[in-house]
């Protein structure tokens, strides 16, 4: 028997034929004698790549080797196995089919005294549509007379793919990718949330290529999303010719591994992507120390698990050996890294602190501007200061924290300070390695909470933005409420919000709206100096009352 399945590798089938009859009456009658499934994997020229032996109900397929698989294509290969009572191809068949990219994949149909009976082929579908599967079933074939020409079959499959893929906008040497999103939230706050992810995704320059929401109560914590799904995620990937993965919640170490290996596709979660952004748009030097901190930061526990068992750090009895590992090493340099961005930082804190201690002794008061990303905070900057601010209608494009000066009418000058945009779920590692840019926020004398009233889920971005100013114990500082956009936002939800909350309404954009907003700074920052002037008057100039009616 041994010498028989071993025999196989010799034999070769023509291009045109799934499968040869005589090879599949030859399967068939191993299979008969073994009790066995007999499958054999066989390449585009019909020759025979691999033999494989299951049990009685199925038959297990190794890992194939990644280079079998181009980007964008089938691997190059079919399964043809043999089913011992004529049952149909079943879920775990065609889960093969589809996790592994092959070209197809067929059963062949025994009758009771072991001959080969019928073919029946399963193939990926080309075109993703409704709640269509994502494979194919052709009729069944009788395995002496196939009427399925298969060289010219699979050449048709793939230049349908291929025109699939080219339907698809897609801008010049861009990432394409799809979103993938597993949550228990209700339908409209996982939509909610599947927008920003792509505006995220706009934000970084990657075109998006299709959106996959999963509810569910509980995560798979191998993949965090069914198996099911990752088939469909695997076959859409191939029709729309995306090599990337984005995942809306954060995975650790082995679920990017477990994924990356299923789908051969690239795999980022939300705070990678959100990362990515930030070394994007880091301008200045202090910017750039601070993004790759904290890229650093989020790398390091995702090199590997170290084992201490090959640690050869230490001399003495039984800790010779080859010296560290090639992750010992990796760990330490990143660590060795950190450290020295951290002291270069250091060293820009104290700068920085050098030039707000001049603008305290100054005694000029300090607005700063904080709020949700792509809340219009820099816009608003621009119109209140008559300055030329980098501004764009996408996330994070401000990260360098500004300053300007603002005259009011009353002739008191303050500095408005222009900060980086909060958003859900912030990254730890992000916040802390921005901490130098938002000490600006503890050295302010009022905030200006910068609202997107136009946006439906507005009351959710000042949640997560009070949420930050928690972690930053800035939650108690005095604050106005501006509410940007008044002329996008519906006049009931802004008639609504305004009733709601004490907040001032303005369009950035427009400068004849911000006179109601220019008057309560105006006013906040009189009650700031007043009590300051109140102290220092026992040691000023006598006044008598009727000059401080006056004044």
């Amino acid at each position: 028997m041994r010498k028989r399945l071993e025999n196989l590798y010799r034999r070769r089938c023509t291009p045109e034929d799934v499968i040869s009859p005589d090879m599949a009456r030859d399967l068939a009658r191993l299979s008969q004698e073994s009790g066995r499934q007999v499958g054999v994997m066989l390449a585009r020229d019909g020759a025979v790549e691999m033999v494989l032996v299951g049990d009685p109900r199925s038959i297990y397929i190794p890992d194939l080797p990644k280079s079998r698989g181009g980007r964008w294509r089938l691997r190059g290969l079919r399964f043809v196995h043999t089913h011992l009572k004529g049952e149909p191809l079943n879920q775990d068949d065609l889960m093969d089919l589809v996790f592994l990219r092959l070209d197809c994949i067929a059963a062949v149909r025994m009758d009771p005294h072991g001959g080969a009976r019928d073919l029946e082929v399963a193939h990926i579908f080309p075109a993703q549509g409704g709640e269509r599967p994502a494979w194919e079933i052709l009729p069944l074939m009788s395995c002496a007379e196939p009427d399925l020409h298969f060289s010219h079959f699979i050449q048709s499959l793939e230049e349908e793919l291929e025109r699939g893929r080219q339907a698809l906008p897609a801008e010049t040497a861009r990432d394409r990718a799809i979103l993938v999103s597993v949550t228990d939230q209700d339908r409209e706050e996982a939509a909610a949330s599947m927008h920003e992810l792509r505006e995220l995704a706009q934000s970084a320059g990657i075109t998006v290529a299709d959106t996959l929401i999963q509810r569910q109560r509980q995560a798979n914590p191998r993949h965090l999303i069914g198996k099911g799904k990752l088939g469909e995620i695997i076959v859409r990937a191939l029709q729309c010719g995306v090599d990337l993965l984005i995942f809306d919640q954060d995975l650790n170490p082995s679920q990017v591994r477990t994924i990356t290996d299923i789908t051969e596709l690239r795999v980022i979660d939300r705070t990678q992507l959100i990362l990515d952004i930030f070394a994007q748009r880091a301008q200045s030097r202090e910017g750039k120390l601070q993004v790759e901190i904290a890229q650093l930061k989020y790398l390091l526990p995702r090199l590997g698990v170290k084992d201490d068992a090959l640690s050869r750090l230490r001399g003495g009895i039984g800790m010779r050996g080859p010296g560290e590992t090639k992750l010992e090493i990796n760990r330490r340099r990143i660590k060795d890294r950190i450290a020295h961005l951290e002291r270069q930082l250091e060293q820009v804190k104290k700068n920085r602190s050098q030039r707000r201690s001049k603008r305290l002794r100054n005694e000029v008061p300090i607005l700063s501007i904080v709020g949700y990303t792509n809340a219009g905070k820099s816009t608003l900057l621009n119109t209140l200061t008559h300055s030329e601010v980098r501004a764009e209608d996408r996330l994070f494009a401000t990260l360098d924290p500004t300053s300007r000066r603002l005259r009011f009418p009353r002739d008191m000058e303050v500095i408005v300070t222009d900060t980086v945009g909060f958003i859900r779920d912030l990254p730890q590692d992000l916040l802390d390695a921005f901490s130098a840019t938002l000490e600006e926020l503890h050295d302010a004398d009022l905030l200006l909470h910068v609202v997107d009233v136009s946006n439906p889920h507005y009351e959710n971005h000042m949640e997560s933005v009070r949420r930050v100013l928690e972690k930053l114990d800035l939650d108690r500082k005095p604050s106005v409420l501006v509410f940007n956009k008044m002329d996008l936002a519906p006049a009931p939800v802004l008639a609504r919000a305004l009733r709601r909350y004490d907040a001032v309404a303005v369009s950035a954009l427009d400068r004849s709206t911000l006179g109601p907003l220019m008057n309560t700074l105006e006013e906040k920052v009189e009650r700031l100096i007043l009590p300051q002037e109140a102290e220092l008057a026992p040691e000023a100039v006598q006044t008598t009352p009727q000059e401080i009616d006056a004044a």
